[in-house]
């Protein structure tokens, strides 16, 4: 199972001329010697830790009533009627612990299943276990009870460069293993609206539906990536495919086995990416850097010192791209988690550092929950306000919250014609993704919608 957003490369062509080369220039990373142009020995070492996975489940969809039926019970009756049906998806998974029999996937691929089936390499099925997720970042754990398996060891993935070299294993269209070859297109790729914490490695290595929750893998047989998105209009590769950097797996999975769930971490600013006319004002000669817009009163930066204006360029000595970048490491790295920042600030870099405070159901920043909330600050309503709901603590002039018309004080009371009187609610909401949001807002005395897209 792959979501649509998706190498076969000269990378053949490229061993074969390395051979050519001189033996000190021709060495394969993963020390196979100067005269080997095949991928084979890696591949046969590697390939035993990635399984296909099959899931079977039921959804429950909602079905407009025929206009008859309405009539019959009302005005106040039902306007529509739940179903439920029954589905079947493949997908891909990657072994990371051989004793523990610890197995990651994609969130997507087991969403809603009741059984999920995995495949080892040598045709043994066994019946796999969830033992956790988080959707946000579209990762799940999966556990299997069974003996000799072969797991993939964890590369890092903050040393990833443009241009090297990359392997995808997995399990396109149900056909069985398959592996496929590229480079690395592109690092932090964001704004896909496939997940809301996204922070992508982009390859041209050939993946198509099915190869959700493979592995990608560098030269010497080390995960750099799972597999997760593809851009493609008919769901086939087009050379675009999108990864989840094995660093930012490897500290979800780390809370998942430690705490049971995702304890997310926290910075407290609200931001956007920087543009060329924002780096020149601030006199910053690059566009890579997260620019900070607002520090929130009492968070985690504010307790570090960090100021409106700042630019972000660095998180414990790695370069930071983008605020997209910034968000999705941060929310993936776990509260109480002590980071250092390296801040632009009044023409010179200092470094920050900064304890992440966990999230909660409490105050959350909206675009964790939605890009079109990006910019606004969210709360539980207190017993002083007038109704129960989600109260909007706080707006950034330019943000898309502001330009989707939502304003300080606003208290988000229903979405989609659902009653909402927490966070929680709104969240449950949001993450089934809905093609459309209509937010239902109480402001003052006045009742509104206001639509997302």
């Amino acid at each position: 199972m792959n979501r649509r957003l998706p190498l076969f490369s000269a990378l053949a062509l490229s061993l074969g001329l390395v051979a050519n080369l001189p033996a000190a220039q021709a060495a394969l990373p993963f020390g196979l010697g100067s005269d080997v142009t095949s991928l084979a020995p890696m591949i046969e070492q590697v390939s035993p830790g990635v399984v296909n996975i099959s899931v079977s489940g039921s959804k429950v969809s909602r079905q407009s009533l025929p206009e008859p039926f309405r009539f019959f019970f009302g005005p106040n009756g039902p306007d529509a009627q739940l179903q439920e049906r029954p589905f079947q998806a493949l997908g891909s998974g990657v072994i990371i612990d051989a004793e523990k029999g610890h197995v990651i996937t994609n969130y997507h691929v087991v969403d809603d299943a009741d059984k999920i089936l995995i495949t080892l390499i040598d045709g043994q099925e066994y019946e796999a276990k969830l033992i956790g997720a988080d959707k946000q970042s579209d990762i799940a754990l999966l556990q299997v009870d069974a003996k000799n398996l072969v797991e993939v060891k964890f590369a890092d993935s903050d040393t990833l460069r443009v241009g090297d070299f990359a392997v995808a294993i997995g399990n396109p269209f149900g056909l069985g293993q398959t592996v496929t070859s590229g480079i690395v297109s592109a690092l932090g790729r964001s704004g896909l609206n496939v997940e809301n914490l996204e922070n992508f490695i982009q390859t041209d290595a050939a993946i198509n539906s099915g190869n959700s929750g493979g592995a990608l893998l560098d030269l010497e047989g080390n995960l750099i990536g799972m597999n997760t998105a593809i851009l493609g209009p008919g769901g086939g590769n087009i050379g675009i495919g999108f990864a989840i950097p094995s660093n930012m797996v490897r500290n979800l999975v780390d809370q998942i086995v430690e705490f049971g769930e995702v304890r997310r971490g926290v910075l407290g600013v609200m931001g956007g990416e920087l543009t060329t006319e924002l780096a020149r004002t601030f006199g910053y000669r690059s566009q890579h850097g997260a620019f900070v817009s607002q520090v929130l009163e009492h968070s985690a930066a504010d307790l570090a010192g960090l100021k409106a204006g700042d630019i972000i360029v660095s998180l414990d000595g790695k370069p930071i791209r983008s605020f997209g970048e910034l968000r999705a490491k941060v929310a993936t790295m776990g509260a109480d988690k002590t980071v250092s920042l390296g801040v632009f600030r009044d023409g010179k870099e200092t470094k920050v550092d900064v304890t992440l405070t966990k999230a909660d159901d409490d105050h959350v920043l909206a675009g964790s929950l939605h890009d079109s909330l990006n910019g606004a600050s969210l709360a539980n309503t207190s017993q002083d306000d007038p109704i129960p709901g989600v109260k909007i603590n706080e707006v950034n002039a330019r943000s898309a919250a502001a330009s989707a018309g939502l304003e300080t004080g606003d208290i988000i009371i229903g979405v989609n014609r659902q009653r909402v009187r927490s966070l929680h609610d709104l969240r449950q909401i949001i993450q089934s993704k809905p093609e459309v949001i209509a937010l239902n807002i109480q402001r003052g005395n006045s009742s509104i919608y206001l639509v997302l897209r």
